[in-house]
């Protein structure tokens, strides 16, 4: 069992190696070839240029004024200055809510930790009843334990004081979380309102568009819109399967970059041609000269990219039934939304679209009838995926003690026994373990994601977020929990009788904080302090730099700014929630850790967001119901934790009081539920007639159109640099869809329509007009 000399050095290792990491942060950002790594952010801006483009050579690396060193941690005070409006208006309002999160963290925890040490800690330590346990049931527990609700006797009245402070913490949280949902919900409503004009604002996706034989899906999605939404409807993007294509572009761009780096090389020695491989990766095949082989690659791909791009143009196979429908007003968006188009509730699927550059393009290729088979599968194959996990972390949580390890390799035993080496093990070796066996799976997680065909990059994060947390409420708390309780205390187990069993149980699950406390110390602040460092962005941005970059705006592309990782991010956080809400009552020490988790980390990433992040997506806080809802999850859990663990304490009858919280608290849910949410989920008409009427007054000229007309056009058809010269590659991509290209399937569209097709023939006086006024 961990001891205070054993979390003490543990604290140690970690702090020592936080402060490693800070302080080389606060040296290397001074370094002015290091500043496209340390504040990109404002490059991509255009706000920020070289530090030095002259003087001497060593100028240019090394920054020689030895007043800023003294200055070095300045940028602690600098991450905190900007309020958070102007940081809102710098990083986007997911940025400022994300960061509201590690603020909700302290104001949650700073108090109950308070209120925890200066009555639960004097209740619990004034027992005596572990020391029994020891003598009596030869139960393992350290001082740490002696401060915890284990150290409580069985059938104490002194268990009455948690009751109370369960209720206390319970209030507290809810009256933070309703408090933090109420100006979240506010911030939102006040940047849909003042922020500036999106395309996501006026447009809807459409999919699930039915098959017609006398009409194009282009031509479809129009005339229904005309005749339904005669007054609103402005133009249309109809979606296309272009991933063949856009495989071809990224395979030619990474061609061209080993085709700059062949001739870079060249330029510095030529006296010597650079040569390599024609097999995988060019390790191994024919021998051939570098640059030409390289250039033959190029130009193969170019001609593939045209034939390719020229194909998703005009074969129907390459046309998906789903469109991007862009309105006049925000207004006439916001009712197509958020209403059903058709008698058939399956067919003109309509859904707010998101920003250009949050649609996951890939995923608009996989046909709607086949999402709920594919999110089927994978939700069993998530299943199957933690309950297999749980074998090497149990494995692991069981060899990562003194114990398990002497077990294991006995000959390891007096090199274990040395007091510094049993303290590094037992206070930080068992954080290590967990974590890195958790460094694949958000890769994995997001691929999962991805299969089941959600069409938005943020979407993509939060449903990766979600399965992120399930996973370590299962592998890392409860699967800890439990292999570690069951390893430590079998002895104990074996030579009691069945009834006894329940209590020990009871006794000893506290006593895992110690192993938390260890994790915490390792994840949340070796590994933030370790963020700030961005070693790997410094390395990769270097060698770029050295191999590739021949221009500035090469510079620019070589710079990796990164994002804040929601999906990663968020989850993490989570952990830390539910450990300080399931702790606070049982383990109070447990707390101050958790307190200097969210204050660091919110130093840390308001400086990357300010300086570094660049934002991929903006989705005005769309994310804080999961936050929310999930922050309830673990309040629920803890309650019924403290309940089971007070009826294996001989307190049956305080179970009755506690029942109440868990009821109170879903009850307080579901008022924030319908308070709240609606705000992340729905778009009030009158916010949307109020934004359209101060535009109209403001911009009565606007072209609307123009600004929606290629939005929504698939970046493949924006950025091919092969098609640079063709100024209206984006009106021909258009022009081309919206060729007969007929889908050979039966048409009902038009039954019972006022107003006929293009291919009848006829137009109707109101849509010239309309089509004029536009």
């Amino acid at each position: 069992m961990a001891t205070f000399g054993d979390i003490g050095l543990a604290a140690g290792v970690n702090v020592l190696s936080a402060l490693i990491f800070l302080i080389a942060f606060a040296i290397l950002r001074l370094q002015p070839i290091n500043d496209r790594v340390y504040f990109p952010k404002w490059y991509l801006k255009g706000l920020r240029g070289s530090p030095a483009r002259s003087g001497a050579f060593v100028s240019k690396i090394v920054n020689l004024d030895w007043h800023s060193y003294i200055r070095f941690l300045n940028w602690v005070p600098e991450a905190l200055r900007m309020p958070e409006p102007e940081l809102i208006d710098h990083a986007g309002l997911d940025s400022a809510v994300y960061l509201r999160i590690y603020l909700l963290g302290l104001k949650i925890f700073v108090p109950v930790a308070l209120l925890a040490w200066a009555v639960l800690v004097p209740v619990n330590w004034t027992n005596n009843t572990l020391a029994k346990s020891q003598a009596t049931d030869n139960l393992q527990y350290s001082d740490i334990d002696k401060l915890s609700i284990s150290n409580i006797p069985i059938g104490s009245p002194r268990f009455w004081t948690h009751v109370v402070m369960a209720y206390a913490f319970t209030f507290w949280t809810c009256y933070a979380l309703g408090r933090e949902y109420e100006k979240v919900a506010t911030l939102r409503l006040h940047f849909l309102a003042s922020g500036r004009r999106r395309p996501d604002q006026f447009t809807v996706l459409v999919r699930n568009v039915p098959p017609d034989t006398d009409e194009s899906v282009a031509e479809s999605v129009e005339h229904f819109f005309l005749v339904n939404h005669p007054d609103h409807y402005l133009t249309h993007q109809v979606a296309v399967n272009a991933n063949k294509l856009a495989k071809l572009v990224k395979e030619k761009k990474s061609k061209e970059n080993w085709l700059d780096y062949y001739q870079l090389k060249y330029s510095r020695n030529q006296s010597k041609r650079p040569v390599t491989r024609t097999g995988f990766l060019g390790l191994w095949g024919e021998k051939v000269d570098a640059i030409d082989y390289q250039t033959a690659e190029v130009e193969r791909l170019s001609k593939e990219v045209a034939e390719e791009r020229e194909k998703v143009k005009t074969d129907p196979q390459c046309i998906m039934p789903a469109a991007f429908v862009s309105f006049r007003t925000r207004w006439g968006a916001a009712v197509c939304a958020q209403t059903q188009q058709s008698r058939n509730p399956t067919l003109w699927l309509t859904e707010w679209a998101t920003e250009p550059r949050d649609v996951y393009w890939n995923n608009l290729a996989i046909p709607y009838v086949s999402l709920t088979i594919r999110r089927l599968l994978i939700a069993v194959a998530f299943f199957f995926l933690t309950f297999f996990f749980m074998i090497p972390v149990t494995i692991v949580q069981s060899l990562a003690n003194i114990e398990g390890i002497e077990r294991t390799a006995p000959f390891l035993k007096p090199v274990i026994e040395i007091p510094f080496i049993k303290s590094l093990i037992q206070g930080v070796l068992p954080g290590i373990a967990l974590k890195i066996f958790l460094i694949v799976l958000p890769t994995i997680l997001m691929t999962m994601s991805k299969v089941e065909g959600f069409l938005a990059i943020s979407a993509l994060e939060r449903r990766s977020a979600l399965r992120y947390y399930y996973f370590n409420f299962v592998n890392v708390f409860l699967v800890s929990v439990i292999a570690g309780t069951a390893f430590q205390q079998l002895d104990s187990f074996l030579h009691q009788p069945a009834n006894e069993v329940p209590r020990t149980i009871g006794v000893a699950i506290p006593m895992k904080a110690t192993f938390f406390i260890t994790y915490v110390m390792v994840d949340g602040w070796a590994g933030v302090a370790g963020e700030i460092l961005r070693l790997k962005p410094l390395i990769i941005f270097h060698l770029k730099n050295f191999f590739l970059v021949k221009t500035e705006k090469d510079r620019e592309a070589a710079m990796d700014p990164g994002s804040i990782g929601f999906n990663t991010g968020e989850p993490q956080i989570q952990l830390y929630f539910l450990l300080g809400l399931v702790y606070a009552v049982v383990t109070p020490v447990f707390l101050p850790f958790i307190i200097v988790f969210f204050a660091l980390a919110y130093v840390v990433f308001r400086h990357q967001i300010i300086n570094v992040y660049n934002q991929e997506y903006e989705s005005a806080g769309a994310f804080w119901p999961d936050v929310h809802g999930r922050i309830i999850f673990a309040l629920v859990f803890s309650q019924i934790v403290l309940m089971g663990l007070l009826s294996s304490k001989g307190e049956a009858q305080s179970t009755p009081f506690l029942i109440a919280l868990p009821v109170l608290t879903i009850f307080f849910h579901r008022f924030c539920k319908g308070r709240y949410e609606p705000a992340f989920v729905k778009y009030p008409l009158q916010e949307a007639m109020m934004k359209d009427t101060l535009e109209r007054a403001r911009e009565p000229n606007l072209n609307l159109r123009g600004y929606l007309q290629h939005a929504y056009v698939h970046p493949v058809f924006k950025n091919d640099e092969d098609d640079d010269d063709d100024d209206g590659c984006e009106d021909d991509f258009n022009a081309k869809l919206d060729e007969n290209v007929q889908v050979p399937t039966k048409r009902q569209s038009r039954r019972g329509t006022p107003v006929p097709s293009r291919i009848s023939g006829e137009s109707s006086p109101e849509v010239v007009h309309d089509s004029q006024e536009s």
